[in-house]
């Protein structure tokens, strides 16, 4: 993968930061597709580490085992498989339950046969596992908060239930001995209910180049959208939006919820500018952001959660040099606004429809976008910059533990 590479770019591996800590993550999917818990694992094994990742293999499409980029995974199943409809809430929360005691299990088996220094959880809905291994083992635990849980799942399920995540993850995130957040305003919440030590360390992606490089899409305008496929993000107003503009075509990839991604890939395969493609491989997202024109973030400024963050999709198009289209009144647009890598447009069809027309029209905007974007990235938002905080926090628990002991 690309990112390999650019992981050398402030000497990852010198003995000043080297890390020698065994490390067990956990993370609710199948750790195939996992941008940010990929980054992470792999910048620790650069410095010297050992990462293995429990996973969920929900599905039980994936192997039970695998080294992905010397990154050891273990995948744990249930019998049971996940549900899709209005009432699957019920099911899957039992059947997240079972996963919980399967992976705690399968864990001590691990920590027998190469023992653990720290436990390292992503999201609320592995954080349960940590903590109950952190008090049979005695280890560390580190909390990495990709969102805030309760205003992620409010989009999806019961009010009342996002209310009680919400309530949970304050009584269990003062168990935790350091946490991650991925943005400002996440940390600010964190901030006040818990004093544990918060490191930002954002979704940033590494520099691919320092010079601007031109789009290669053979002519014709194209906006791309890879990412989660929900209700949160306004990807169908992006295919309604392309249909009747001549020169433009718009590449939708991704994954979500089935019922979600099938009605999506029928409605782009009854408009013959808009092409689905299905999910894309992690090593392939940043070289497809980088040969089209323009990268789509509009977001609902209703989602809770989405709406104060910042995503994937934003610090893609900064390390490519691509224009962004986001949404005024989300955090996303905020900064787009302020690093001028982009337009920021009212959450409408029409709104998108006339920024398209923008960016089409108009080759010198398109440039002047992406090199801001490009400069923004080389200056602040890239991943060299978040893995040195990484390391800082291992290290500074590898230094307690070397004390202690």
């Amino acid at each position: 993968m690309c990112l390999n590479n650019a992981l050398t770019w402030h000497g990852v591996g010198n003995q000043q930061d080297e890390i020698n800590m065994n490390v067990v993550m956990f993370v609710s999917n199948p750790f195939t597709n996992d941008a940010r818990v990929y980054a992470e694992a792999k910048s620790l094994i650069q410095a010297g580490g050992r990462v293995t990742v429990v996973a969920w293999n929900s599905k039980r499409e994936n192997p039970p085992r695998q080294t992905w980029d010397g990154i050891d995974i273990v995948r744990v199943g249930t019998r049971l498989s996940p549900k899709y409809g209005a009432a699957s809430w019920l099911w899957n929360g039992f059947n997240l339950l079972l996963w919980w005691r399967q992976a705690y299990r399968r864990a001590l088996i691990l920590s027998k046969e190469t023992r653990f220094d720290v436990i390292h959880c992503h999201d609320f809905d592995t954080l349960a596992i940590g903590i109950r291994l952190k008090r049979k083992l005695g280890l560390p635990l580190i909390y990495d908060a990709h969102e805030i849980y309760g205003y992620m799942v409010a989009r999806s399920l019961p009010r009342w239930i996002a209310n009680m995540l919400l309530w949970l993850e304050k009584r269990l995130v003062t168990k935790a001995d350091r946490i991650i957040n991925a943005w400002e305003a996440q940390r600010r919440y964190f901030s006040r209910v818990t004093d544990r030590p918060i490191s930002i360390i954002m979704n940033c992606k590494p520099l691919q180049s320092m010079e601007y490089q031109p789009a290669d899409n053979e002519g014709k305008f194209t906006v791309l959208y890879i990412g989660g496929l929900h209700k949160g993000r306004a990807v169908p107003m992006l295919v309604h939006a392309v249909r009747e503009l001549t020169g433009v075509q718009c590449l939708i990839g991704g994954s979500g919820h089935p019922n979600y991604v099938q009605a999506l890939k029928e409605e782009c395969s009854r408009i013959s500018n808009a092409t689905f493609l299905g999910k894309v491989p992690l090593d392939e997202v940043i070289p497809m952001t980088g040969k089209y024109d323009c990268v789509f973030l509009m977001i609902d400024p209703a989602d809770l959660n989405n709406s104060i963050a910042l995503a994937n999709k934003q610090f893609e198009a900064m390390v490519c040099g691509r224009p962004i289209i986001c949404t005024k009144g989300t955090y996303s647009g905020e900064v787009t606004e302020q690093e001028e890598v982009g337009l920021v447009v009212e959450y409408t069809e029409e709104a998108l429809k006339q920024a398209i027309i923008k960016l089409r029209d108009n080759p010198g905007l398109r440039e002047k976008l992406g090199r801001n974007a490009l400069e923004a990235a080389i200056t602040k938002y890239n991943w060299q910059k978040e893995e040195v905080k990484l390391l800082e926090l291992y290290k500074s628990l590898q230094n307690e533990s070397q004390l202690s002991g």
